[in-house]
């Protein structure tokens, strides 16, 4: 047995606009930006909130257009509160319902303006 061990995952997500990704995260979703590489012209960032961090890079907009981006599922105390926090915030697509899931979660999901998905949950007691 070996004594490897993973601790976290730290994504870093495809933007095409650091600038307006930075905006979303913290004007919408509640983050704070920690860190970007340039004040003035950021190709890339830090943002997190509580103990979830993500960075932000810039990509070409023709690396874009292939489908949606990836998946991130933040695990959260309180989604039914989290839902109700982002509910003002213009930030759900058509289908975005709070749903109890057959594998004992309660989630919601939307797609970040480049097309990463978002899914905020809480297992079920």
């Amino acid at each position: 047995m070996s004594d490897v061990k993973f601790e976290k995952v730290t994504p870093v997500l495809a933007v095409r606009n650091v600038v307006a990704a930075i905006a979303f995260y913290t004007h919408k979703l509640g983050f704070t930006c920690s860190y970007t590489d340039s004040p003035q012209t950021p190709g890339y960032a830090v943002v997190g909130r509580d103990e979830v961090i993500i960075h932000l890079q810039s990509h070409a907009p023709e690396e874009f257009g292939h489908g949606e981006g990836p998946e991130l599922r933040f695990r959260v105390v309180n989604v039914d509160g989290l839902f109700e926090e982002y509910r003002t915030q213009d930030v759900f697509h058509s289908r975005t319902t709070l749903q109890d899931t057959p594998w004992g979660t309660r989630e919601f999901a939307f797609f970040d303006p480049d097309g990463n998905g978002l899914f905020f949950y809480s297992n079920r007691q």
